[in-house]
């Protein structure tokens, strides 16, 4: 029986799609089955849609700065839509204790770093400033510390000696795509939970300091 998991969005829904691609095999342990975003005109819910997946809408403006409200009316959604597990893909908005302790050990995120090196936002232009000569992104169980969770999966790119913020940004989403169905069918097959050395999580390792093909 596959796991019925949710996908919480704000945007244009890339690594949605690399999901829902995913578990239109057979043999993927996940089923996407509901898809909600915060912002209503978030191009993600189309591809929803069109994938026949229920999505819904709960905007965080209506409930003008009770982030609890907000949070428990997408609990009450996920409950009503028996979901098993949840995905959050670049949605957006931290969240407070209480969803993330609805969910502890079933919410996933995706991060453009090399987690623990550059949390929280703009990745792409640190990891520049830094000097960094690999770069990449990471699969993690959410907890009450943003971007701290247990790491799942990650994958490198390297930092070329011409890149920008924009390039640099398509070589990691590139690899978003890979590993963020790979995460969820560790989750919902089992298997995240198995040790594993940080080396091993990594899809792709590059020495540090290797030149790119």
């Amino acid at each position: 029986m596959k796991r019925r998991t949710a996908v919480l969005i704000s945007g244009r829904g890339s690594n949605l799609k690399a999901l829902i691609d995913a578990a239109r095999d057979p043999r993927f342990p996940a089923e996407i089955a509901l898809v909600i975003s915060n912002e209503p005109e978030a191009p993600g819910l189309k591809l929803a849609q069109e994938a026949g997946i229920a999505a819904q809408v709960i905007a965080h403006r209506p409930f003008r700065g009770d982030r609890a409200a907000h949070e428990a009316a997408i609990d009450h959604a996920l409950t009503a839509a028996e979901i098993e597990l949840v995905c959050l893909a670049g949605y957006m908005r931290l969240l407070t204790p209480f969803l993330v302790g609805r969910w502890a050990g079933r919410m996933l995120n995706i991060h453009p770093s090399l987690l623990p090196a550059f949390p929280g936002l703009h990745t792409h232009a640190r990891a520049l400033a830094a000097g960094a000569k690999v770069h990449g992104c990471t699969v993690h169980l959410v907890t009450e510390e943003m971007d701290s969770g247990p790491i799942l999966v990650q994958a490198a790119v390297p930092v070329l000696p011409d890149d920008d913020e924009a390039t640099l940004a398509a070589r990691v989403l590139a690899q978003e795509h890979v590993i963020y169905p790979l995460a969820l069918r560790l989750l919902a097959g089992g298997e995240a939970g198995k040790p594993a050395s940080p080396a091993s999580r990594l899809v792709n390792p590059l020495p540090i300091g290797a030149e790119a093909p």
